[in-house]
């Protein structure tokens, strides 16, 4: 008889454990590392940045590093809002003219928010082909993912449709947005002058103000407020999905 209860309780405490084991790995957020052993885009990022670095002269190199600590010292770091902030709401045209509108969207779960500087920038295209391939994550950790830049709805469906991306990329044309977030910078001079000789950044966002938004991304919760904010001077620095994820899943 001792043998039998002792062998009972044996039997419940080992379902026990495993059913507690089940929840606790169920309840442990994954980091897209984890579920879709994606490359670390910052690895990504600075493979671009050697390429460049190969190729470009001493001068050009120069010109862009001091134009890092321009926008750096510019004083749009502290402009920018960061964690803890409450997002102000707004209503932008996607990319097929269609206007979406954050409060909307924040009805059915946090939102990644994200800004680019255009389809012209060779980083920003990395992030967001990073970003299309974690989407299931984003969406399994409740998340939206959005993209803005200062682009021209016509010049954003191109970059939506030549990356066939799968979220969301919106236009703030002249960036009204972008500056209520605070995030507007003009590109120094010589910096501008470079990339006028490469690309016709006026015919991208129909104007000819130079200004451009930091490469920052906000994770903005049902409430608009902000929970995590990467801001960065250096647009060849982005925020990783993993950490993304990983905040996300927290607020679950």
């Amino acid at each position: 008889m001792i043998r039998v209860l002792f062998g009972v309780m044996f039997v419940l405490l080992s379902a026990v454990v495993l059913l507690n084991c089940g929840n606790a790995e169920k309840d442990t957020p994954k980091t897209i590392s984890e579920v879709a052993s994606l490359p670390s885009l910052q690895a990504l990022l600075d493979a671009k940045k050697a390429d460049f670095a190969k190729m470009a002269s001493d001068e050009m190199k120069q010109v862009f590093e001091d134009g890092l600590k321009q926008v750096a010292s510019s004083g749009v770091l502290e402009t920018a809002l960061s964690k803890g902030d409450k997002a102000p709401d707004f209503e932008l045209p996607n990319a097929k003219g269609e206007m979406v509108q954050l409060s909307n969207l924040l009805k059915s779960g946090p939102v990644v928010l994200t800004w680019y500087r255009g389809g012209w920038c060779p980083y920003c295209n990395i992030q967001l082909n990073a970003y299309n391939q974690a989407l299931s994550e984003f969406k399994a950790a409740n998340g939206q993912l959005v993209a803005i830049s200062p682009e021209i709805p016509d010049s954003s469906l191109s970059t939506s449709e030549r990356n066939n991306l799968k979220f969301e990329v919106l236009s703030d044309n002249n960036n009204i947005v972008a500056k209520e977030f605070g995030l507007v910078y003009t590109l120094p001079e010589n910096v501008a002058k470079i990339l006028g000789g490469m690309i016709d950044l006026e015919a991208y966002n129909n104007n000819s103000s130079n200004q451009l938004p930091l490469a920052v991304t906000y994770i903005i919760d049902k409430d608009l407020t902000i929970q995590y904010a990467f801001i960065e001077a250096d647009y060849k620095k982005r925020a990783e999905p993993s950490e993304l994820i990983g905040v996300l899943n927290s607020l679950k």
